[in-house]
């Protein structure tokens, strides 16, 4: 029980009871709720610092799930990788080697990954690293099967257009060379005869009397026809034939045409006759095969028509003879 306060009346001179003012009677109030309601939250938060809720134990186990799943997400996609890492190999080192086209370049495999931060908005979530690192190699990995699966879109063409490509390959000689006798100079460094210095020779030679046929060494279409019997240097009289797929194949010093450019000749075709033309010293042909661009050994594309055999024997020819025609 509260205690009274009493104040001493002189006129009376009695003790009278003091009471409250209704102000004093709202300040009392607030100050009791005030500190009660203090007290109140300093006990949930010293509470709240020892012992969790079932929601925040809850909401704890949800995450190390979640970071459990991304974990093993990440596991799963090292695995898929590798397994993309040996698809692309053997793309490059097997399937195109077959079909003889130029592997996928790295510039290509790994385009379209830096630039702009576009997980810019996952940085500030719990675990933004883990996120970040997933999502990133996810959209890798995506681009790369992407790249790949077009990949084997044009291996499929390639497939398909295998009968065609094999038609087009330079791989038969480009005269009759029965015992291999007009066989001469070949690829390689060999004295000019003309100019009496070693130069590079970027074809092989075929020796032949004037007016011999020359044959196409694969299908194609003829892209030059020109030159001049009357000119004393270069190739003279000669043809490009483009067999597409990177290959072209010339044919230099003739006598005569028997195509003019834009024509679609095949394999065996006659397109013209054996010469003097140009700068040669004798009645031959100098043939070429180009591959992308860039002049190759025309002996690695005579299988055709030659035994293993022969084909050594046609070598030892070839690189014997110590002097070109032109």
């Amino acid at each position: 029980m509260a205690r009274k306060k009493y104040k001493f009346n002189p006129d009376t001179l009695n003790y009278e009871s003091i009471g409250l003012t209704w102000k004093e009677r709202i300040v009392k109030v607030l100050t009791y709720l005030s500190s009660s309601l203090g007290m109140a939250l300093l006990f949930v938060i010293v509470f709240l610092s020892f012992y969790e809720t079932p929601r925040s134990k809850a909401l704890k186990r949800e995450n190390q799930r979640l970071i459990t799943q991304y974990e093993l997400l990440k596991k799963d996609m090292d695995k898929v990788e590798k397994v993309l890492t040996d698809l692309q190999q053997r793309d490059d080192n097997i399937y195109r080697v077959v079909f003889e086209a130029e592997p996928i370049p790295a510039s290509v495999r790994d385009a379209g990954f830096g630039g702009a931060n576009k997980y810019s908005h996952l940085e500030n979530m719990d675990n933004a690293d883990l996120v970040i690192e997933t999502a990133t190699k996810l959209d890798v990995l995506a681009k790369k099967a992407y790249i790949q699966s077009k990949s084997y879109d044009e291996v499929m063409d390639m497939a398909l257009n295998k009968e065609k490509m094999l038609a087009s390959l330079p791989s038969i000689m480009p005269i009759r060379n029965k015992e291999l006798k007009r066989t001469s100079s070949g690829w390689g460094y060999r004295m000019h005869p003309i100019y009496k210095v070693k130069k590079m020779h970027w074809g092989q030679d075929f020796t032949a009397p004037i007016g011999t046929p020359i044959y196409a060494t694969g299908d194609g279409v003829v892209t030059e026809v020109e030159g001049s019997k009357r000119s004393n240097v270069g190739f003279g009289l000669a043809i490009k034939i483009d067999h597409g797929y990177g290959y072209e194949t010339v044919y230099g010093h003739l006598n005569e045409f028997n195509v003019k450019r834009g024509q679609q000749v095949k394999r065996g075709d006659i397109i013209g006759y054996v010469g003097n033309s140009g700068g040669s010293t004798a009645p031959h042909l100098h043939y070429e095969v180009h591959k992308n661009g860039q002049k190759v050994n025309p002996m690695y594309y005579m299988f055709q028509d030659l035994t293993p055999q022969e084909y050594d024997r046609m070598i030892a020819i070839s690189t014997n003879i110590g002097q070109s025609l032109d």
